[in-house]
Order: C-alpha cells, then sequence, then structure tokens
C-alpha cells in the first residue's frame, strides 16, 4: 500500500494539540511505531518503513514541536514524559500491540512506555540510547541543536546535515537529500530553518548537562529488546551496551557513532529478523 500521512488530535496541558505521522502498508498487518531522534522527524524512518511494510503497518510519528506536528505554546511540555502522552493517544488509535523502533529520544519514550503495567509494546528496539547516558556526550547534543542556523537553499541545508549528523553513518547522496528536504522549514522571509520550534531546545539549555541513570526504568521492561549502537557512539558507552545485553539482544553498526540512521540492508535485516521471530539471537 502507498505511504499515507495522517493526523490525531491530543490532550496535553489542559488543551488539544495536533500530532502528525506517516503511515506504510497494509493497517490490518502488525502495527510498528518508529519515534525519532531529539531534532529529527518521522520521515527519517522512510527507507525502514517501506523495507518492513510488505509485514508491518508501520506508523511514524513526527514528535510535538517536529515536522507537520503542532508546536507547543509552553516549552516546558517539551520533555519526555509529555511526548509520551501525546504517544499514549497515538497507541489508543492502534487499539493493538505494537512494536517500538526508538532512535535516541524516541528509545528514551520507548523505555518509558514499556516500563508501564499494561504497556502495549510487544517488542522493543533501541537505536544507539540506554539507560546510562553520558553528560559529556549529552552536552555535546544540546549544543549543535541550541542552535538554530538558517541557510540560504535547500542545498547549504544539506550541508549542514551532513556534517552534524556524519555519525548517522554512510548514506548515499539520495538519501541526504531527502534528509534535507524534509528536514527544511521556510521562514516568512525566505530564509530556510531546521523543520522543528526553536522553543524546544529551551528546557535542555535550562538544565546544566549531568550523567542520566535510567537503570530503575530498564529494570521494569519486561517485553523483549534489541539494543543497536554505532561503533564510535559517545552516547551509548560500550560498557553500558554490554550491560544492556544481559537482558536484550544486541547488534553493532560498524561505520556509524550517534545515531545509526537505519537505512542499510545489514541492519535494516537485523530488525526484521527480530521483528519477526519468536526467539532473540
Amino acid at each position: 500500500m502507498p505511504r499515507v500521512e495522517r493526523e490525531i488530535s491530543y490532550l496535553l496541558g489542559g488543551a488539544f494539540h495536533r500530532l502528525a505521522f506517516t503511515c506504510w502498508g497494509d493497517p490490518h498487518l502488525p502495527a510498528v511505531l518508529c519515534v525519532h531522534g531529539l531534532s529529527r522527524n518521522g520521515r527519517d524512518f522512510d527507507v525502514l518503513a517501506e523495507s518492513l511494510s510488505d509485514r508491518f503497518h508501520v506508523l511514524c510519528p513526527d514528535l510535538p514541536g517536529r515536522g507537520r506536528s503542532g508546536w507547543l505554546p509552553d516549552p516546558a511540555m517539551y520533555t519526555p514524559v509529555h511526548y509520551v502522552q501525546a504517544l499514549a493517544h497515538l497507541l489508543a488509535v492502534i487499539g493493538r500491540p505494537v512494536d517500538w523502533i526508538g532512535t535516541s529520544l524516541g528509545g528514551i519514550c520507548g523505555m518509558l512506555t514499556a516500563s508501564l503495567p499494561g504497556s502495549p509494546i510487544r517488542r522493543l528496539v533501541l537505536n544507539d540510547i540506554g539507560p546510562f547516558l553520558p553528560k559529556a556526550a549529552l552536552a555535546r547534543i544540546v549544543e549543535y541543536v541550541g542552535t538554530i542556523p538558517d541557510f540560504g537553499s535547500v542545498g547549504e541545508l544539506e550541508a549542514y546535515l551532513r556534517r552534524v549528523h556524519a555519525p548517522f553513518g554512510a548514506l548515499s547522496d539520495a538519501d541526504w537529500a531527502q534528509m534535507a528536504r524534509y528536514s527544511a522549514r521556510t521562514r516568512p522571509d525566505g530564509r530556510i530553518t531546521l523543520h522543528y520550534d526553536p522553543a524546544l531546545t529551551i528546557p535542555l539549555l535550562q538544565t546544566p548537562p549531568a550523567d542520566l541513570d535510567m537503570w530503575a526504568v530498564w529494570d521494569r521492561i519486561t517485553a523483549p529488546m534489541l539494543t543497536l549502537r554505532g561503533a564510535q557512539s559517545d552516547l551509548l558507552l560500550a560498557e553500558t551496551f554490554a550491560r544492556m545485553g544481559e537482558r536484550s539482544a544486541t547488534h553493532t553498526v560498524e561505520d556509524a557513532g550517534h545515531a545509526p540512521a537505519l537505512m542499510d540492508s545489514p541492519t535494516i535485516g537485523v530488525i526484521r529478523r527480530f521483528l519477526e521471530e519468536d526467539v532473540l539471537f
């Protein structure tokens, strides 16, 4: 089935807001929810979603303040707990068990959701994220996300993305061009900027970077898990990855850092096998 763009309303902070998402595959197939990273959007999963759409109904939301989703009036609501509340409305619309694939922030939201009693998450795939995040890596991410550049063209934006997101891995020219297309927002003055609400950086900039320990959350997760790590990642440390491997299937993406783009056939194959099979590998 062709790609379909949809949206729902969700209640947060005493008002209704708009959550946009892109769907791939037959709605009657098992559901997979793909949730993106901090400054990205759901179209990052186009290659993965299309590859899985023969066996799954894949839904790729834009988190609040990103892509086609509405911006929130209060920057204080740009936090993982509030994102989980927004995504809970989408889970209610799906109305059945889902497999969750989360990159970075999307994986944090996945861990929080999977740790809750009665969670509908059947299987959880974490892309370069884990229960411990070092403050040095968090500070690096806040530094580039907290600076909102503008550009004279989408081509200039693409060059910027190639530089700051080089750790995504060996993407093709077509992949970078598509990423730039869906990362672009045209301002009233005609300049091109990134397709997210600049205010979402406010909670990050107001909080001094510190190590983030979520092992208590991790310990409450009972769903089968697969953890992916970019071999050069500074966010998911090797020792954290090794400890996660005691309860999670693991796979290392050799040519990537934080975070693998999930566009290469070998990694997509690992994810597919995990979602399709009843045993961990």
